[in-house]
C-alpha cells in the first residue's frame, strides 16, 4: 500500500501538485494520465523518492521493495547484460557480489566463513538460486536472444538497451513496480509478451503510458492529473473516458429519472465488464466495476482538440497505383518492386519492422524524394495531404506568429477571426494565438501540423506515425476525426489502438515482398499461421 498525503509541489510560479492526498492499494495497476506537462513523471519521481515534495509526504512500509524503469539508456554500458538486470535488484545483487569475494579470497578466515553463511541465508531467502534463470527468462521474453546476455551493454542496439532495462525493473518480483512510457521504444511482440507479464503480476503497479491499448489492457485503475490534482478513477482508459462522457450527458440531461441514469450506468457497465480475459486482474476489474455507483461517475474539465477532416469534393474508382518502386539509401536496399493498388473508401495502415521502408515510400508517393525505378499513379480526382515523420522544415528558422504560420495554408479565409477561431479549437487561445512558430513543443507543432492538414480539404491524407508528441486527449481527438474521415487514408503509427480502430486494410513492406491483408489489425497480430508467414518473409 502507498498513501500520498498533501504532497504539494512547485517550479516557478507553476503549481504541479496541491495538496494530492492518494491511496494505492496492492494487486491493482494505475494508469497515470494527463496533459503534457502535467507533472506525470515527476509524481513518479516523488514515489521513487528521487524527488522532495516542498509539502507533505509519501509512506510506504519499509519492507516494500521499489523497482522503477530507468530511462538513461547508456547507465550501464561496461556491465553485462544479465548483470544489468540482476542490478535491479539492488539487496540481492550486493549479497551475491559480497559473497563471490569472499569465496574468491585466498586467505579465507573463520570470521569471512561465518559471514558467507549469513550471506547464503539470506541469497536463499531472495530467491537466489533461481536469479539467473529469472534473469534470463525475462531478457528471452521480450527478445533479446540468450546470445547477447553475457555481452556488455555497450555492445547492444539502443531498442535492446530499452528491453534490457525494462527486464531490470521487472527482476524480483518488486513489491511496487513504476514504469514510465514501458512501450516506448518496444516492438509489437515485446509489448504483448509485457502486457501478458502485467496481467498476471501480483503486486502493485503505477505506469504513465501513451498507449491506449496498453493501459485498456493491463490497467485496473485510471489516476488523472488535473489542475494540480489526482483523482483515482476505477477502470480502464477507455473506461475513464466514456464514463466522464456519460458523466457529461448526464449532469446535462437534468430532466431524466434517476432510475432511468441508473439503467444506463448498469448497461455502460456491462459492456465494458465483458472480457474474454480469464486472468486474476481482470476479474477483480469486473468486480470493481460493478461497483461503481452515479455518485462515482465525473465530467471531466479536459480539453480535446475538434479534430474534422473535410474533403472538398468526392473521390473517383482511380485512386492511387503502385508499380515497381525501388530505392536504395546507402547501400541498403529499402524497397525492392514494391507494387500494389489502392482503392476507394480503403483506409489503409503500412506495418511491419521497417520504419525506414515505409517512410521512403510515402515520400515517394509525395514527391519528397525520387525512387531509382518504378512509378506511381495518383487518380485525377484525387487531393493529398501528408503528415510527415519530420516536420522540422515547416518550423525551424521560421518566426512567424502562429495565426500568420497557418494564414499560408488557409487560402479560402485569411481573416483574423477565422485563423483565431480555427486556433483555438486546435486549444491555441488568447496569447497562445501569437507564439513564434519555432518555439513550438513538439506535441504543439504536431497540432498545427493537423491544422494544415485540415485546411486543405485533401480526400487522400498520409500519415507517418501521427500521435508521436500528443498527449492522450488529442491522440483520442486524432484517432476520432480519422475514423469519421469520409475519404482515404495511407498511415503508419505504432499506437495498436489507433490503427486497429481506423483501418480495414493491411500492407506489410518485409525484405522479401509485401503481406496485403483486408483485415483488421487485432486479426493480423492473432492469426499464427500468418505471423509464422510473416516471419518467414524476414529470413533470406
Amino acid at each position: 500500500m502507498i498513501n500520498v498525503i498533501d504532497v504539494s509541489l512547485q517550479y516557478g510560479d507553476k503549481k504541479l501538485f496541491e495538496e494530492v492526498n492518494l491511496q494505492f492499494n496492492n494487486g491493482n495497476c494505475y494508469g497515470l494520465i494527463g496533459a503534457n506537462g502535467a507533472g506525470k513523471s515527476t509524481f513518479l519521481k516523488i514515489l521513487a523518492s528521487e524527488i522532495e515534495p516542498q509539502q507533505g509526504n509519501v509512506s510506504i512500509p519499509s519492507d516494500k521493495r521499489i523497482a522503477v524503469l530507468k530511462q538513461d539508456h547508456f547507465a550501464y554500458e561496461e556491465e553485462q547484460v544479465l548483470d544489468t538486470v540482476l542490478i535491479g535488484h539492488e539487496r540481492l545483487y550486493e549479497v551475491m557480489k559480497e559473497k563471490d569475494a569472499i569465496y574468491l579470497k585466498t586467505d579465507f578466515t573463520e570470521e569471512d566463513g561465518i559471514r558467507a553463511a549469513e550471506l547464503e541465508g539470506e541469497f536463499a531467502e531472495l530467491d537466489g538460486w533461481e536469479a539467473h534463470s529469472d534473469a534470463a527468462i525475462l531478457l528471452t521474453g521480450l527478445g533479446i536472444d540468450e546470445s547477447l546476455h553475457e555481452k556488455k551493454m555497450a555492445d547492444l542496439k539502443t531498442e535492446q538497451k530499452v528491453k534490457v532495462l525494462l527486464a531490470q525493473a521487472l527482476f524480483g518480483n518488486p513489491d511496487i513496480l513504476l514504469l514510465d512510457e514501458p512501450t516506448n521504444g518496444l516492438d509489437i511482440q515485446a509489448i504483448h509478451w509485457l502486457e501478458d507479464f502485467l496481467l498476471h503480476f501480483d503486486n502493485t503497479v503505477i505506469v504513465v503510458s501513451h498507449d491506449r491499448h496498453f493501459l485498456n489492457k493491463v490497467c485496473t485503475h485510471i489516476a488523472d492529473v488535473d489542475y494540480g490534482k489526482i483523482e483515482i478513477y476505477i477502470g480502464n482508459y477507455d473506461f475513464w473516458y466514456e464514463s466522464s462522457q456519460l458523466a457529461t450527458r448526464m449532469a446535462k440531461d437534468e430532466n431524466k429519472k434517476k432510475e432511468e441514469k441508473v439503467k444506463d450506468l448498469q448497461a455502460f457497465i456491462a459492456r465494458f465488464s465483458a472480457n474474454a480475459s480469464k486472468s486474476k486482474q481482470a476479474t477483480s476489474r469486473k468486480k470493481l466495476l460493478d461497483s461503481i455507483t452515479l455518485d462515482d461517475l465525473k465530467p471531466s474539465s479536459r480539453r480535446y482538440p475538434y479534430v474534422a477532416f473535410t474533403p472538398e469534393r468526392e473521390i473517383g474508382n482511380d485512386l492511387l497505383r503502385v508499380d515497381g518502386l525501388t530505392k536504395t539509401i546507402n547501400g541498403q536496399k529499402v524497397l525492392d518492386n514494391v507494387s500494389f493498388t489502392i482503392n476507394k473508401d480503403e483506409k489503409v495502415a503500412f506495418v511491419g519492422k521497417d520504419d525506414l521502408a515505409r517512410t521512403t515510400l510515402f515520400d515517394i508517393l509525395m514527391g519528397e524524394t525520387e525512387a531509382d525505378s518504378g512509378e506511381f499513379h495518383w487518380g485525377v480526382t484525387t487531393s493529398q495531404a501528408y503528415f510527415p515523420k519530420d516536420n522540422s522544415a515547416f518550423f525551424e528558422d521560421n518566426n512567424l506568429p502562429l495565426i500568420d504560420w497557418l494564414r499560408q495554408y488557409s487560402p479560402e479565409d485569411q481573416t483574423e477571426t477565422f485563423l483565431r477561431s480555427f486556433l483555438g479549437r486546435m486549444l491555441f487561445s488568447g496569447e497562445e494565438a501569437l507564439k513564434k512558430a519555432n518555439v513550438l513543443s513538439g506535441g504543439e507543432k504536431v497540432r498545427c501540423m493537423l491544422s494544415k492538414m485540415m485546411l486543405s480539404k485533401a480526400n487522400v491524407l498520409i500519415f507517418d506515425e501521427p500521435t508521436s508528441h500528443l498527449d492522450l486527449e488529442s491522440i483520442t481527438a486524432v484517432n476520432n476525426g480519422l475514423i469519421n474521415f469520409k475519404g482515404t487514408i495511407l498511415l503508419t503509427s505504432s499506437d495498436q489502438q489507433f490503427v486497429n480502430s481506423i483501418a480495414n486494410r493491411l500492407i506489410e513492406i518485409t525484405p522479401n515482398g509485401l503481406i496485403d491483408k483486408n483485415i483488421s489489425y487485432d486479426e493480423y497480430m492473432r492469426d499464427r499461421e500468418l505471423q509464422a508467414e510473416i516471419a518467414k518473409m524476414y529470413t533470406n
